[in-house]
């Protein structure tokens, strides 16, 4: 027999049962003010969009907000304005995970990648990801897609190189596995339509399939996270309080595991309701309007 209390469903994360929604609220804000890896950065306010222009004030208005609790934040583009991000935030003493956004635009993509490279080259990237989710959209083909990975890391010396996707992608393209120094991945039990009771257990297979694929090197969750409102898919449901007990679940593994994580998202976007429905717009940790949900 091996039976012992404490270790009573404990793969699943903490036991909520007993905590009401103030609770809950008061222990994420603890969690949050010990600090956390990092965080995916939200620039767009309003009914801004990606393709509009982004501008330094509202860029210093955010990362104001975050800088006392996140060491990373993560950008998923170098044009319109967010150019600006990673220069700012190493002022503000934040590392960098800098992307560059690639689609079905070879002019769009060409500008991206040249943006990427000079932020390198002005050493204001720690992490250079070269497009996200672009083999789950299906926007480039795999060769082409490779082809900017090696163009980038042919340009950038001594600054680690990956590509970013849902993990399970990294498990059927390998040759997409072997290019990158870094597999960076995004994992999220919410979108698979897990009950946020098992949600961690799942997580951790994600983590462990992206481990599988990377062949010894290091994997860094570039996404994770559960709306706040919406509908539920499957067994999945977004609310207030899954966000919260998703959030603490999500980092309490990641610093007791030494995982590499960046929560998504900073703050909520409403443009994001046109690709994911009413959903997207509730992943922040902050709101629209700038304000911690808990």
């Amino acid at each position: 027999m091996s039976y012992r209390e404490e270790k009573i469903k404990s793969l699943i994360g903490a036991d909520y049962a007993k905590f009401n929604t103030r609770k809950l609220q008061d222990h994420c804000s603890s969690v949050l003010e010990g600090g956390i890896h990092g965080l995916c950065f939200s620039p767009y306010a309003g009914a801004q969009r990606p393709g509009d222009q982004i501008t330094e004030d509202q860029i210093r208005r955010r990362l104001e907000i975050i800088k006392p609790y996140t060491k990373w934040i993560r950008t998923f583009s170098c044009t319109d304005g967010n150019e600006l991000i990673p220069k700012l935030a190493k002022e503000y003493g934040i590392k960098t995970l800098v992307g560059a956004w690639l689609g079905d635009n070879e002019n769009t993509n060409s500008d991206e990648i040249r943006s990427l490279i000079s932020l390198c080259d002005s050493g204001l990237v720690d992490i250079a990801a070269v497009g996200n989710e672009v083999m789950y959209r299906g926007d480039l083909s795999e060769d082409h897609l490779l082809n900017y990975i090696h163009e980038v890391k042919s340009a950038v010396k001594g600054i680690p190189v990956g590509y970013v996707d849902a993990y399970y992608e990294f498990n059927t393209r390998p040759k997409i596995s072997a290019a990158c120094d870094v597999i960076l991945a995004n994992c999220y039990p919410y979108w698979e339509g897990c009950h946020l009771d098992y949600s961690l257990l799942y997580m951790k297979q994600m983590y462990q399939a992206a481990l599988d694929a990377a062949d010894g090197k290091k994997v860094i969750i570039t996404e994770t996270g559960w709306p706040s409102q919406g509908s539920e898919l499957g067994d999945a449901h977004p609310s207030y309080e899954n966000a919260l007990k998703y959030f603490s679940n999500a980092q309490q593994w990641a610093e007791e595991e030494e995982i590499e994580m960046f929560y998504f998202s900073s703050f909520d976007e409403s443009w994001k309701v046109d690709s994911e429905g009413d959903v997207g717009a509730f992943w922040g940790l902050w709101d629209k309007e700038e304000k911690i949900k808990f």
